[in-house]
């Protein structure tokens, strides 16, 4: 079991995944505090062979609010956040539950943003296809890809959200407590699409704030031919799943 301490209005834990993210993990965390000091940090590792894990626990050594997650070994985005939102939702008394790439593709400085909308939200989402977000440094295909993605899932499952595979996302623990995510079985941008359907369809008031997502700074993409796959078919999973 996992304990956390928690900031003086709001009981959060960021939740942090990484594979091979030794020269992400101090710096994005170091990003984290910078915005939000004394906020709650669940490092997952997935037994990352470039140490990630013991830079993890150098970093623990000097600060009560992080925790690392260890796992035997690689097995996908989706498996990682999952053991992770099982171990965090253990506790009751935490309220929000905070998704964070490790990359420096969510900035941390929109955390407190975050936080303040969801005063009147159950599911906040840093979005790049509202007004006022967007991505720096992508690729024109990687742009296009991302446009297309979004809006073949909302068209096909009736979401009411722009940025439907956003991994920068803020959930009110109650709500992910009852839409039963540890049966999610996808990966990547379909794993997003999903949370986000399961969330919804549970009845959660969900808002999209804008945010710019910058290209990761250090290490390689962890995109696919097989999580792209997979993503064409998951809205029509959703759409039809009883």
């Amino acid at each position: 079991m996992l304990y956390f301490q928690y900031t003086d209005m709001q009981k959060i834990v960021v939740i942090i995944p990484t594979y091979n993210e030794a020269q992400n993990i101090a710096p994005i965390i170091a990003r984290v505090r910078e915005f939000e000091p004394t906020i709650d940090i669940l490092v997952v590792d997935d037994n990352s062979p470039d140490g990630t894990a013991g830079i993890v626990r150098s970093l623990i050594a000097g600060d009560v609010h992080i925790k690392l997650l260890s796992r035997k070994g690689k097995e996908g985005l989706g498996k990682a956040y999952l053991n992770a939102f099982d171990e965090v939702l253990k506790d009751q008394e935490v309220e929000w539950v905070q998704m964070l790439d490790a990359d420096f593709s969510h900035d941390p400085k929109y955390l407190p943003q975050m936080i303040a909308a969801s005063h009147k939200a159950d599911v906040v989402i840093g979005s790049r296809y509202v007004t006022g977000g967007g991505t720096v440094g992508w690729v024109l295909w990687r742009r296009l890809l991302s446009r297309f993605a979004n809006r073949y899932c909302r068209t096909i499952t009736g979401m009411p959200i722009n940025d439907c595979t956003a991994g920068f996302i803020l959930m009110r623990a109650s709500f992910m407590r009852e839409a039963h995510l540890q049966d999610i079985n996808a990966r990547g941008h379909a794993f997003m699409m999903e949370i986000k359907h399961r969330l919804w369809k549970k009845g959660a008031r969900i808002v999209e704030i804008p945010v710019l997502l910058e290209d990761r700074h250090q290490g390689a993409s962890k995109m696919s031919s097989g999580v792209i796959g997979e993503a064409v078919l998951a809205p029509w999973h959703m759409r039809f799943r009883k």
